[in-house]
């Protein structure tokens, strides 16, 4: 031991020494490093990321169908509750992502709205440069089309009714009105409604609503040049109506020479209305 302390031995510790200033602004990676840290970070983070994806694609409710993003069409479904039927052939849902194992329900903030006062229409107003829009919007309901079927018309903008167009109305009121039902939806047409294929269950069977409505004779096989919509369906739906068509079903019934389709009533009016105003 050397004598006295302030020998050089004692300076030589005191330089080894790391300065209390100088540790207090160091960054120890070590402890960023160490695998109890790392791994649990990981962990956190890719659950989070993977939770977040999963209610993005499978639980977000969608409000209409402009929503529905083009990589949703023909490969996804959509599961709701029907809120109103406005025609023979098309209706709107409400969308209940998860049906009840989501909460849709039974919790209190996941119940369908059942008032049309929930339900009714929203102005949103876009502004673009100097002009002002304003664009109504519906934003707790998604209008459905159904696939492959034409129901008879009823009255709209003054003309007249067609034949069962009440009846085929009626009829799918009663059969989907506020029930559960998953619609496999294929593009959105010119009036923004998702085209789609839906399913009921009725007394535990899924029913396809456009095929039982052919095999009742309250709708006909969509016919147009181009754009018709049948998922896989096209032969099933015309054997149905042919089947229709042989027991006289609904619109079936009457004599041959009385019978109009829907598509082609609607050119009768379209070219009816043309006339007078190129008459006036």
């Amino acid at each position: 031991m050397r004598w006295p302390p302030w020998s050089s031995t004692a300076s030589e510790n005191e330089k080894g020494r790391a300065n209390w200033t100088d540790t207090l602004h160091a960054t120890d990676w070590s402890h960023y490093t160490d695998p109890r840290t790392v791994i649990p970070t990981v962990v956190l983070t890719t659950t989070c990321l993977l939770t977040a994806r999963f209610y993005r694609s499978y639980l977000r409710r969608i409000p209409q169908a402009v929503s529905i993003k083009p990589t949703f069409w023909r490969k996804r479904s959509l599961f709701g509750t029907v809120t109103s039927v406005g025609d023979g052939d098309n209706f709107r849902l409400f969308h209940t992502p998860g049906g009840r194992l989501a909460g849709w329900g039974w919790l209190p903030w996941r119940r369908v709205p059942r008032k049309r006062e929930d339900l009714k229409d929203n102005t949103v107003r876009y502004h673009i440069d100097l002009y002002i829009f304003d664009l109504i919007l519906n934003t707790m309901q998604i209008h459905i089309r159904l696939a492959g079927v034409d129901a008879p018309e009823l009255a709209h903008f003054g003309r007249p009714p067609q034949p069962y167009s009440q009846e085929a109305i009626d009829w799918l009121t009663s059969y989907i009105l506020h029930r559960r039902l998953r619609a496999y939806v294929y593009k959105r047409d010119q009036y923004d409604r998702a085209v789609a294929t839906v399913y009921v269950r009725r007394w535990l069977l899924r029913r396809d609503v456009g095929l039982q409505m052919l095999r009742r004779g309250l709708a006909t096989v969509y016919e147009a040049k181009s754009g018709a919509e049948f998922g896989h369906l096209e032969d099933k739906y015309r054997k149905a109506e042919s089947w229709a068509k042989l027991k006289r079903k609904g619109m079936w019934g009457g004599k041959k020479k009385d019978y109009e389709s829907p598509r082609d009533y609607k050119s009768r009016m379209a070219l009816a209305e043309g006339e007078q105003k190129h008459h006036q």
